[in-house]
């Protein structure tokens, strides 16, 4: 049987990861001891890899295509297909940015006033040519962890992670620049990308995974109305793109059939029922195929 090795990021997007595969389709089952996750898709074979090292397990070929944020890709500078951007993070469904972080209180104001200084972060090379690339030396030392802690007594700035930046300002800790913004991306190992088979087993799976992405946040919404209320319904209904109308057994009622963003629901509900719609039905959408 052939057979697709995927990497699921294990971690912060661990879970994230789980519950998007869960609306695409696919239920990932986790026990604590195992690195091989059930999936019920006798096609695929999970395997659970810290993020910061998919992209390079990725590229040697030890698996077909995973899971992994854009920063560690480019960390590695690991030569892979990316198949796509899936844009979610550990709290979020949006992207994260690593940013430059100094004290509050620190005279720094400049990426100019750190020449010479020291940087603590998990981001080593990107750090490293960002310096570069603004002409500016300074020292870089790799962080375990912990590292908006560290300024100003174990180093003079920081570059970190961040999705809200509560966990800077919590640590008291002002941002000077953005270095990199990264969203979760999938990838292919360049040889797998070229077999066939595998190529359309990813293809399927970037389709299902977008597709449940499109659908966060929206809902569907199915109600009837007779053919002289239709224009004073469709006048209160924003769509996706247009609401399907189609026509019932009594030929003076209709269908309508339309994708909303789940907010707006409450406020609409009773518009369409002054507009003169019955039978209104909210139903919960997995899947969104453009």
């Amino acid at each position: 049987m052939n057979r697709l090795k995927l990497g699921i990021p294990k971690g912060s997007l661990e879970q994230a990861t789980i519950e998007l595969f869960r609306r695409a389709g696919f239920t990932i089952t986790t026990t604590v001891r195992s690195y091989f996750p059930a999936i019920d898709d006798p096609e695929i074979q999970c395997m659970l890899i810290r993020a910061q090292e998919m992209a390079r397990y990725v590229e040697d070929g030890v698996l077909d295509a995973g899971l992994t944020g854009k920063d560690w890709i480019l960390e590695c500078e690991a030569r892979v297909q990316v198949v796509a951007d899936l844009i979610y993070a550990k709290q979020s469904f949006g992207k994260v940015r690593w940013v430059l972080a100094v004290p509050e209180s620190s005279p720094f104001r400049s990426l100019q006033d750190l020449r010479g200084k020291t940087i603590a972060t998990e981001l080593v090379g990107v750090t490293r040519r960002y310096l570069a690339a603004h002409g500016v030396e300074a020292k870089v030392e790799f962080s375990w962890g912990a590292t908006e802690a560290k300024p100003p007594e174990l180093a003079d700035a920081i570059v970190e992670v961040t999705e809200t930046g509560s966990s800077l300002r919590a640590n008291k800790l002002r941002i000077m620049d953005v270095v990199l913004e990264s969203n979760t991306q999938l990838i292919a190992n360049l040889e797998a990308w070229q077999d066939p088979w595998k190529r359309q087993k990813i293809s399927d799976l970037h389709m299902l995974l977008e597709g449940a992405l499109n659908a966060l946040g929206k809902v569907g919404l199915m109600l009837n109305v007779h053919k002289d209320n239709l224009e004073a319904v469709l006048q209160v209904l924003p769509a996706l793109k247009k609401p399907t109308v189609s026509h019932l057994s009594d030929p003076d009622w209709l269908a309508v059939n339309t994708v909303l963003d789940e907010s707006t629901v409450r406020s609409i509900i009773p518009r369409l029922k002054q507009a003169g719609a019955q039978g209104i039905v909210e139903y919960p959408l997995n899947k969104i195929v453009m």
